[in-house]
């Protein structure tokens, strides 16, 4: 049978298999408490190194437990931008981003989201990679965010273009059906929402107040469409009200009325639902205040009893479901849909504190995203850092995070303004909104050095970085075992899937070492042995061991040496960085 033909993008080098995730090796990640900040029982990492070679370090750690993931990578348009090298030829662009895409799939969480900020000039080919890694079906939205917008170009014929005043914005969940996220909304006080209204003379019709519900009787029962029961009941005695009355009666202030009564103010709506018509054929007249229940099988209140009410057969709609409560006003809260225009892009050069011109995102904007798809604990990453908008956010919102930046500013930018965060000195951005006041923490990581290195023989061996924890620490990661010592078994140093474990140990293995090993282990324990050197006849003592010598055994497991599998960046060593750019980033 002829192979089935798919959809797909090709481009010179995609299967090059330098950029197979399989064939990159799985650093361990080293921490460096003198970068560290605050609470040093915190969870929040700031990784500085290549983020290919991150992402695959964080597996199997992070597998399947990261809820959102939110990168702004570089867009591959040849404006030269201060810090990265955004001029990346289009197929070479493709083959780094498609292996990290890959990663990110394995690390999300099955109800997990992936948001890729973009301009429109690889838009396209970044949706059908996504589209391919992630699947089509579970492509959510692309959402078009309104940014600041750029100077006239001029001269080669692009004078005819528009101007470029939006980016893009593509989403997608891990599993479409079990993805969890609340639509993003925008929040305005209700007060000046409603004079806005009245200035553009825009009706704002939640003006009625029920002050009394009455007596509720039921009077039957129907079926909805699943077969299922819809109680319905019928008020008496009930009394409206209107905003406009009762500030005349009790002398109170249009915002004073709302907030007193914001609970049972609604307005009435000709919605389209399947339910009102059966309910309205039911009861039969009008001017009644009916109400009625049932369980939805689908919706945002899927599985929970729901109670609806009905006036003059039409369906009631309650500002409460529109509204928060907070510091003693009402904010109105719009649903957003894929045009986001009031991302405000002003002065976001003062966010955080640190200068990182044309490539920092506004706080508000990832504050939507982070609030959308996530809840407080949850875990967010960006391995395109930049100048640490994400994880500032995500650290103000309650958020465990993990940040990836291969420049050096992961230091003069990431660290400086996350410190800042911490200690409660940055007011800017979100702060106020989320009354942020300082506190927690974050580990500041390093990539260790490639675990083999050739010696002047030609010969593999195993780089000199490497003592005996390290050792342990890197041959669990390259062998898929998480790292976990035993504190009463000494040759356990890691667990593998089932009752397999894994013991790394710099010593001659003898026989006899095996044999005492063998006598502690359990019939269903099995163990995976790596020495440097062991005597022959080792590896006949017991079915349940392995023997694999490092370092030969691990030659093909992956490539060794890679330094970095760049998205360009200018890099420059951090004793060529001025101190002025860090006083001023510190200022």
């Amino acid at each position: 049978m002829a192979q089935k033909q798919k959809l797909e993008l090709t481009w010179i080098g995609k299967n090059n298999p330098e950029y197979d995730i399989a064939n990159i090796e799985p650093r361990i990640l080293e921490e460096k408490p003198e970068l560290s900040y605050g609470d040093s029982n915190t969870e929040n990492m700031i990784i500085h190194g290549d983020n290919l070679l991150a992402l695959k370090a964080l597996l199997p750690e992070y597998e399947g437990k990261v809820k959102c993931i939110y990168i702004d990578p570089p867009y591959n348009t040849g404006n030269a931008f201060e810090h990265y090298d955004d001029s990346v030829e289009h197929s070479t662009w493709l083959s780094l981003m498609k292996p990290r895409l890959e990663l990110f799939k394995i690390l999300l969480s099955e109800d997990g989201v992936i948001f890729v900020q973009i301009d429109d000039n690889e838009q396209a080919y970044l949706k059908i990679i996504c589209d391919e890694v992630f699947g089509r079906e579970n492509y959510l939205n692309t959402i078009i965010v309104k940014a600041k917008a750029v100077s006239g170009a001029s001269g080669g014929g692009e004078d005819k273009r528009l101007k470029k005043n939006s980016e893009f914005i593509v989403m997608y969940a891990k599993n479409y059906n079990i993805a969890k996220y609340d639509f993003a909304t925008e929040k305005v006080d209700l007060m000046e929402y409603i004079e806005e209204h009245k200035r553009n003379k825009i009706g704002f019709y939640y003006t009625r107040v029920i002050t009394d519900y009455g007596n509720k009787v039921e009077i039957g029962k129907i079926k909805d469409g699943s077969g299922d029961d819809i109680t319905i009941f019928e008020h008496t005695a009930f009394e409206f009200s209107s905003i406009s009355k009762l500030m005349k009666n009790e002398n109170f202030t249009m915002e004073e009325v709302y907030l007193k009564y914001y609970k049972d103010v609604f307005m009435v709506t000709n919605a389209q639902t399947s339910i009102l018509p059966r309910v309205n054929s039911f009861v039969g007249k009008k001017d009644a205040l009916i109400s009625y229940q049932y369980i939805p099988r689908t919706g945002r209140a899927k599985n929970r009893l729901e109670t609806k009410l009905v006036w003059n057969e039409t369906l009631v709609v309650w500002l409460r479901d529109t509204v928060d409560k907070e510091n003693n006003k009402l904010i109105k809260k719009e649903k957003l849909g894929t045009l986001w225009s009031n991302i405000s892009w002003g002065r976001i050069d003062l966010e955080g504190g640190i200068a990182f011109k044309n490539g920092k995102k506004p706080e508000n904007l990832l504050c939507k995203i982070i609030e959308m798809t996530t809840s407080v604990g949850d875990i967010i990453l960006d391995s395109f850092l930049g100048s640490g908008t994400t994880a500032a956010v995500a650290h103000k919102m309650g958020r465990k995070y993990i940040g990836i930046e291969m420049g050096a500013h992961a230091y003069t930018h990431c660290k400086v303004r996350l410190d800042k965060v911490i200690d409660g000195t940055d007011q800017g951005g979100i702060s106020k909104m989320v009354d942020w006041k300082g506190g927690g923490g974050f580990k500041f990581y390093e990539l260790a050095p490639s675990f083999l290195m050739i010696d002047e023989f030609g010969n593999p061996v195993i780089d000199s970085h490497y003592n005996d924890t390290k050792l342990i620490r890197a041959m669990c990661k390259l062998m898929n075992y998480t790292f976990s010592p035993s504190p009463s078994d000494y040759w356990k140093h890691g667990k593998g899937q089932g009752n397999n474990n894994i013991y790394v140990t710099t010593q001659m293995l003898s026989v006899a070492m095996v044999q005492q090993i063998v006598s502690h282990l359990n019939v269903s324990e099995t163990l995976l042995i790596c020495p440097k050197k062991y005597e022959p006849g080792c590896e006949k003592v017991d079915a349940r061991i392995t023997i694999k010598k490092i370092p030969q055994s691990i030659l093909k497991a992956c490539q060794f040496g890679k330094k970095e599998y760049l998205l360009p960046i200018k890099e420059r060593a951090i004793e060529e960085i001025d101190e002025e750019e860090i006083t001023e980033a510190e200022e």
